[in-house]
């Protein structure tokens, strides 16, 4: 792994559950990681559920955009983290994959997508510990 690792969060629509953990890791790691997310069907926009709750953790990811998973996203990321895409994501030898089980934000009012946002915070947390060694960490 590389000095800065590359961390590439993936779910089906790149509108919820991939945005809100690229916007934890790089509010709470900082550019000590190089943040990248993408879906393999992504939507239009950003779920404002998922805008909302985040910017009630003083994270504000409404400016991101959802993007298309592409196989050169996955070859220069460190560590890749799908979120129910399944099979859709590229496998290349000596990459550390993760798959989270995380509920689906879409569709889900606020008092939902709490939870689901406060469980990609931990992972978030869990993956920086593992990720920086001890004294970087934010």
């Amino acid at each position: 792994m590389s000095e800065k690792p590359t961390v590439l969060f993936v779910c089906v629509h790149n509108a919820g559950r991939s945005q809100m953990a690229a916007g934890y890791l790089q509010h709470l790691a900082g550019d000590r990681v190089e943040v990248l997310s993408a879906g393999s069907e992504p939507k239009d926009q950003i779920n404002p559920v998922a805008v909302a709750v985040m910017a009630e953790e003083g994270i504000d990811i409404a400016g991101g955009t959802p993007k298309l998973l592409t196989v050169d996203a996955v070859r220069e990321s460190d560590v890749v983290i799908t979120m129910g895409c399944g099979d859709a994501c590229p496998i290349f030898p000596g990459k550390r994959y993760e798959d989270w089980l995380l509920d689906d934000p879409a569709g889900q009012g606020i008092e939902s997508v709490r939870p689901i946002r406060d469980e990609i915070r931990s992972r978030v947390e869990a993956l920086i510990a593992e990720l920086l060694p001890a004294g970087r960490a934010a």
